[in-house]
């Protein structure tokens, strides 16, 4: 099949699913019925899977058709775009942008920085995920997407490129209430006495302190858990509660410290946390809305307090 008629089915299907009949995307695209009825049915024999449910009364999507409906509206906005781009003189950032963020470092650092740069492109849609589970960027149809922690064995998939912004920086901690009545420890021994609030991992169990030994490389040391929580704000609340000291980032309590609701503790054993990452599809990398979108965050982002 010729390239164009390809093209040309893809836009025939993605009006159908935005309409939800056969005679109004006809009507939209200035096409004969019986046209539009052939184009589907043509694209689904090629791919050898039913896209829409029929019956007398509605047209349905299949799960089959959800799922292809998305990759198709993705191809368009991305040919429109690649036009836009090479037409203007100017290749204003403009379009649909989607990104994804870590749930509770996306709230609190990307947002702020992705509503600048909403301010600065009003001619680009931000559409934003906050999440902490894998995202993949292809199979979901993300452009840019911030994370914290790197790919497995630091190796990317040949469809991403990224960029690394720096680690984070992590520090003991506790209420001031709760070191009035149990003390400040003055060493890494007193410390492991100390109750201890966790980050809590999806399969129940609890992320280990990372400790600095006097001469030696960092350890991972297991705990018991007075509180253990998988949620970064949850573990904040815990800790300024008196529940006991946590191991946390500096971009998570920085606030908290400042505003003295909790204490740095034992700033020697101070720990290099997980690296920050922009990631984006190699294949969008030249989108003005991409480029403009990954240097505004390396402006921007700081891991740091």
């Amino acid at each position: 099949m010729h390239p164009t008629e390809r093209l040309k089915g893809i836009a025939i299907f993605v009006a159908v699913a935005e309409v939800g009949s056969f005679t109004a995307a006809a009507q939209r695209l200035n096409l004969t019925n019986s046209a539009v009825g052939k184009a589907i049915a043509r694209l689904e024999e090629r791919l050898g899977n039913r896209l829409f449910e029929r019956s007398t009364r509605r047209l349905r999507l299949t799960d089959a058709g959800h799922a292809y409906r998305q990759v198709c509206v993705q191809v368009l906005e991305d040919l429109e775009a690649a036009e836009r781009a090479l037409t203007s003189d100017d290749a204003v950032p403009s379009g649909r942008l989607r990104v994804d963020l870590p749930a509770t470092f996306g709230r609190l650092r990307a947002w702020p920085a992705l509503l600048q740069f909403a301010g600065m492109h009003p001619q680009v849609m931000p559409h934003v995920s906050f999440t902490d589970r894998f995202v993949d960027l292809v199979e979901d149809g993300v452009d840019v997407a911030v994370r914290i922690g790197g790919a497995d064995n630091d190796v990317w998939p040949a469809a991403l490129d990224h960029r690394t912004l720096g680690h984070e920086e992590l520090i003991f901690c506790a209420a001031p209430a709760y070191l009035d009545i149990h003390g400040a420890p003055s060493s890494r021994v007193e410390l492991l006495e100390h109750a201890a609030v966790l980050y809590g991992r999806a399969d129940g169990s609890a992320s280990p302190w990372l400790l600095r030994a006097e001469s030696g490389p960092v350890v991972r040391q297991p705990m018991t858990g007075r509180a253990v929580l998988g949620n970064a704000e949850a573990l904040v609340s815990a800790v300024e509660a008196g529940l006991g000291v946590a191991q946390l980032a500096t971009w998570l309590v920085a606030r908290q410290i400042a505003e003295g609701r909790l204490v740095a503790i034992l700033p020697q054993l101070t720990t290099q946390g997980l690296p920050l990452h922009i990631v984006w599809q190699c294949s969008r990398s030249h989108a003005p809305k991409v480029q403009a979108l990954i240097a505004h965050l390396v402006a921007t982002l700081h891991i740091g307090a």
